[in-house]
Formats: C-alpha cells, structure tokens, sequence
C-alpha cells in the first residue's frame, strides 16, 4: 500500500518552496496564504520533521525540505507530462465511429479523402453496422445514426432531414419509352428497397395508388437500389442524403419534382461527456458542413416538371 500524502498539501510545499514564499505560492494556487500554511504544517506533521525555518526576515527551506522538493517536483512534472500525451491522444490520435453501411458506402466514402486532408493528425476509423452500438461498451467515439433523434443519454446533433423522390439514370430518358412524364413510369422497373419501401406511399401523393409497373425488382440494401437506378436498371426511390452524391455527379436525377419528407433523419451522436473532445468536434463540425453543402448543391439542381395524373392518357 503506497503511503502518500495529501496532493493538495503537496501543491502547498512545492509552490511555497519554489516562491520561498507562503504569499507567493498561495496567489499562484489561489488560496489565502493561512490556506497554504496550514497544509504545509499538515505535510510536516505527517512527515514528522520540519520543510521550512520561519524567521522573522522571511521563510527559509530546510535541507530536508530541499531534498523532499526535488522528489515533488519531478513527480508533478511527470504528472503533468502524462497528463498531457493521454489529451493529445484523446483530441487527436485515433476517431472510432459507427455508421450503416448505406451510410458509409453512398454518403461518406468517396468524400473522406477531404477530412484526411484536413485533419492529418486524426486516425480515422470506420465501423459500418447497422447496430446501434452501445458506447458504454464499445471502443467508439461517434456515430451517426438514421431515426427520430430520441436518445436521451447522449448528445444528439440533427445531420440532415431527408426527402424521398423519384431518381434514374440519364439513359432512361432516351429511346422508345423515354421518360418524360409520370404516364411514362409503366414502361420502367421500379425497384424498391426491402427495408423500406416507400414506392405505395409516393404513388399515393402522386395520385396514382392504383398504379401497376411493367416490372418490379428488390434489393435489400438502400445503396443497392441507388447503384442500380445509376446503372440504368429502373427507377428508384431514393433518399436525398444517399443519393445526393450521385446526383450531383450527373449519374442521376430527378425525373419528378415530387418529395415527400422521410419520416427519419441522420443524427450525430456521442456520449456527452465526450462530446467536446477535439477530435470529436473535428468530425462533427466537417460531417455538417458537408451535409450543408448538400442541402445547397441538391436544391440548386434542375428539376423536371410532372405531366399532372389526370392527363395520363388512360
């Protein structure tokens, strides 16, 4: 069992003894100069011999104070030393985060080559899961994840809100059944993600729930169905963070106006006490602006106008 004495009288000695002065070290610690006194004489009582002569010219430090502060000192020096590496490599070294696969395969990858740039100090991982990973359990230090925001226990900063609408590749728009308008629609796949489908309920804002397609085709990923809507395979309907990307590079667009709000939205989420680590505000602070310069880019997009559903030709 170490016997150690108390840290506060021990900041008391040291700074007392550097000052050779009870006022001196108690302005630095902001304490009174009785404070520093009386935790002195507690380290000397403790110690059972005497650290400093009071003399009426002033404070003198004893050969066993003397020896006894370059013990102290070396000690807080490691200390502070320590102290200092364990923040660097909490605010830089590596940034653990948790995100869906759609996630990480539509929205973050091909843009991470920016927060690399930016950030060289930062050892960035990725973990892609569809879990809600449990941060009291899980070496992780952010993730973004896709609901309505409701978790208490932990700080929640909203990412971005999405629309659903209508996308396909700029093939789809030449040939025999270009499409032009919403009538259009049954000579093309529609293809539908087996997590959500949502394909009922934007047919239903659009007029058209008895609609029927010429042909169906289901993927289990979201990313899956944007890949195929840019590989010419359909129509899709897609999210507006996961296919922000594409649409921006031309690989899709919008064929209808249309949006409807998604009933979820990405949030970015960490434990609180964490929360203002440096490299946690790194990562947080570029995730929005890069959502941002989304919001902006995909409303700056040209969007084609819908034939209305009742001049569809019967």
């Amino acid at each position: 069992m170490r016997r150690l004495p108390s840290l506060n009288a021990l900041r008391a000695f040291e700074a007392a003894a550097r000052h050779q002065s009870f006022t001196r070290a108690a302005e630095e610690l902001h304490v009174s100069q009785g404070a520093i006194s009386h935790q002195v004489k507690l380290l000397e009582a403790q110690l059972g011999m005497a650290l400093f002569r009071r003399a009426h010219h002033g404070l003198a430090i004893t050969f066993a104070g003397q020896n006894y502060l370059q013990v102290v000192k070396a000690a807080f020096d490691q200390l502070a030393l320590g102290t200092e590496r364990l923040l660097q490599q909490e605010n830089a070294g590596t940034l653990t985060v948790s995100m869906s696969p759609n996630f990480v395969a539509k929205w973050l990858v091909h843009r991470l080559g920016k927060f690399v740039a930016g950030q060289p100090t930062i050892d960035l991982r990725v973990n892609a899961t569809v879990r809600h990973v449990d941060f009291t359990k899980e070496d992780i230090d952010l993730a973004v994840r896709h609901g309505t925001g409701s978790w208490p226990d932990l700080q929640v900063t909203p990412l971005c809100v999405e629309q659903i609408f209508p996308v396909c590749s700029p093939a789809l728009l030449a040939g025999a059944h270009a499409l032009r308008e919403m009538a259009d629609l049954r000579h093309h796949t529609l293809l539908h993600d087996s997590a959500r489908d949502d394909w009922p309920i934007w047919l239903d804002a659009a007029g058209l729930a008895d609609f029927s397609p010429s042909q169906t085709l289901t993927f289990d990923q979201s990313a899956t169905v944007i890949d195929a809507a840019a590989a010419g395979q359909g129509v899709a309907l897609a999210r507006s963070a996961l296919a922000a990307a594409d649409l921006q590079a031309g690989r899709l667009l919008r064929p209808f106006a249309l949006s409807l709000p998604a009933p979820f939205a990405y949030y970015i989420v960490c434990p609180k006490p964490t929360a203002m680590r440096a490299k946690i505000v790194a990562f947080r602070s570029w995730l929005l602006a890069e959502a941002a310069a989304d919001a902006r880019d995909l409303a700056a997009l040209p969007r084609r106008q819908p034939q209305a559903a009742s001049d569809w030709p019967k």
